[in-house]
Formats: structure tokens, C-alpha cells, sequence
């Protein structure tokens, strides 16, 4: 059975080349730049427990041509959700109808994206829980802990096995939107860890910017509720009590939510590395998902939107790190204008 990693970035590569050191058949999707990167350095890939696995180069098999996926019979999609219509063009001229697609992208939505594009095709949504730093010499570092979660599907039978050898147990879910809008509301951190230029740990130890994910975490749950949309808990604490468990002083946070920050010191969200590699965040498909919810129900999201254009602004240029008390206020502020 051979896997294909559509879109060899950081999540793509370490998962990918953690089934190949399993003894998987995989083969990489993705482009030249990493293709050249590993093609010097192979691929080390370590994580929060201290397992380290080496790969050479030449056991890394790596196209930069959609026509890789033709004899593949697992597709995990892992492309930036701004490229989900154009992955799936792509699947649909080079991949076999019979191949199982899984999305495992940031955002909510981009399953129903493959769907609508590839009626016919089994295709399931993913969730990636855990955090990938790209460091120096070509080391991918899973910096957090969590497992995929994946939609519940008689699909899946045969590849748990796969992904188990592979140190990445396979968490079927009945109910996979939930879970999907659960780590959504946990990602609303993206944007605000790549503007405060920090690690994630050295972020979140920070009350100044816990309130700023508080607040937009706060404005995006009535909205959920009157979308009819149970976000799943996904943290220790469920979504409704977290904005007062961010808000909390930072001795007794850091007590009380232990577990939260477990994180490496050397963890950054996938944003703050677009941001510092010139590339166009996510920030649509996280923030911005927040946005157009409001838009939908006839409401606002002012921080939300805020944050995603103070993102925007910040993509192509040199990141100038607002302090958590500086964010807050643009965020607030922003609220405040929409409420009067």
C-alpha cells in the first residue's frame, strides 16, 4: 500500500518521513526547494519524548510533479488551504478513483473543498494536533504532543497499523466537525504567537497575550453557538471556560494549566514561520473562518477581522513584534468601535 504526501511542508515532511523510517512506502509531493534541501541534508526528524530518526537522502523518495500520485492508494493532502481547488485538480488528472484522500490541513473546511471537486471519491477530513518546528540541518522537530484524529470511516481499516508503527496512532472520530471547530478555536493563537515574534511557551507564559487569544476566542463562541456548532475540547479545559483560564494571572496559570504549556522552547506557529519566509499565512482560513461566520449570521467579529489585517499587513515584510499590552489594544479597540 503506497502513501502520497500532497505538500511536502513541515507537517507533510515529518509525517511522511516518519512512515518511511516505519518501513511505509511513501513518497513526497512537493517543491524543488525542499526537494534540494533534503537532497543535501536527508531528513532528521525528533520530537518532545527524545526519539530521533535518521534519513538519507537517497531513502527519501521526493516529486515536484502531481503525476507521483498515480499508483498511490493513500492521499494525505497537506498543502496550504489557499491550494485545496488546485490539489484537487491535480488529483483528479493524476491519482487513481479507488485511492482514500484525507485532508490534513489547518482551517475547517477543506475536506468539503476535495468533496465538491472529486464527487465519487472517498475522502475524509484530518486533524493535525501537534506542532512542527523546521530547524537547522534539515531537523523536523514535533515540538507538541496530541494524535491525528481522523473522521470515523470503515476507509480507514488497515492503515491504523500503518500509522501505529510509525508513532502516529490514528484517533477515529464520529464527530470529526467538532473536533475540526475545536482546534480552530485553539488556533486563533497562530496569528497572535507570529506577531508577537515568540515561542510559543515564552507566548502563552505571557497574560498580555493570553488575553488577546481570550478575546478572540470569546468572540468567536457565540457565533458558534448560533450556528448550531458544538466545538469539540480539544485543550484540558472545554472551549466555553477557556477565555477565563487565559485571563488568569500568570503564577496561578501557569499552576493551573500546567499542560498547556508543555511545549518545546523551540516551538513557533506555522504563521510566524510563513511570515519570516516571506510566504501568505493561513490567517483566511483561521481568523478569517471567524469572520465569515459573522458575515453568515449577519454579525461582526472586530478582533477577528482586526488581527487578520494586521496579519495581511505584515506578510511580505520585515515583522516588526507588537507587545502583548500593544495587540491587546488594537484587538479591544476594535471591539469597542463595533459596539457602539
Amino acid at each position: 500500500m503506497k502513501i502520497a504526501i500532497f505538500g511536502a511542508g513541515s507537517i507533510g515532511v515529518y509525517i511522511g518521513g516518519s512512515l518511511l523510517a516505519s518501513g511505509a512506502e511513501v513518497v513526497l509531493v512537493g517543491r524543488a526547494r525542499m526537494r534540494q534541501q533534503i537532497a543535501r541534508e536527508g531528513l532528521l526528524l525528533t520530537d518532545l519524548s527524545g526519539r530521533s530518526m535518521q534519513l538519507a537522502a537517497v531513502d527519501v523518495p521526493y516529486a515536484e510533479t502531481a503525476a507521483a500520485l498515480a499508483d498511490a492508494d493513500l492521499i494525505l493532502v497537506t498543502v496550504k488551504s489557499a491550494d485545496t481547488p488546485a490539489a484537487a485538480t491535480e488529483i483528479a488528472a493524476h491519482a487513481k478513483p479507488s485511492a482514500l484522500i484525507v485532508s490534513l490541513q489547518n482551517g475547517v473546511g477543506n475536506a468539503d473543498t476535495l468533496r465538491q471537486a472529486l464527487p465519487g471519491w472517498t475522502i475524509l477530513g484530518g486533524m493535525v494536533p501537534f506542532n512542527v518546528a523546521q530547524m537547522a540541518g534539515s531537523r523536523f522537530h514535533r515540538a507538541t504532543g496530541g494524535e491525528l484524529v481522523i473522521e470515523a470511516s470503515p476507509a480507514l481499516r488497515g492503515w491504523e497499523t500503518v500509522f501505529r508503527a510509525a508513532h502516529l496512532p490514528l484517533q477515529e472520530s464520529d464527530e470529526f466537525p467538532s473536533m475540526q471547530w475545536g482546534k480552530l478555536l485553539l488556533n486563533l493563537n497562530n496569528s497572535v504567537n507570529a506577531l508577537s515574534d515568540l515561542p510559543l511557551k515564552a507566548e502563552l507564559s505571557q497574560r498580555a497575550y493570553r488575553r488577546c487569544l481570550a478575546l478572540l476566542i470569546e468572540e468567536a463562541l457565540p457565533l458558534l453557538r448560533a450556528a448550531g456548532i458544538r466545538p469539540a475540547k480539544i485543550a484540558r479545559v472545554g472551549p466555553q471556560l477557556l477565555p477565563t483560564l487565559l485571563r488568569l494571572p500568570d503564577a496561578l496559570f501557569k499552576r493551573l494549566a500546567a499542560t498547556m504549556l508543555q511545549i518545546d522552547p523551540e516551538a513557533r506557529s506555522s504563521m510566524w514561520d510563513d511570515l519570516h519566509n516571506g510566504r501568505l499565512s493561513e490567517v483566511d482560513y483561521l481568523n478569517g473562518a471567524i469572520v465569515r461566520l459573522a458575515e453568515s449570521l449577519g454579525r461582526e467579529a472586530a478582533a477577528n477581522r482586526r488581527i487578520t489585517a494586521l496579519i495581511h499587513a505584515a506578510e511580505g515584510t520585515t515583522l516588526r513584534p507588537l507587545s502583548g499590552e500593544v495587540l491587546y489594544s488594537a484587538l479591544a479597540g476594535a471591539s469597542q468601535k463595533e459596539m457602539v
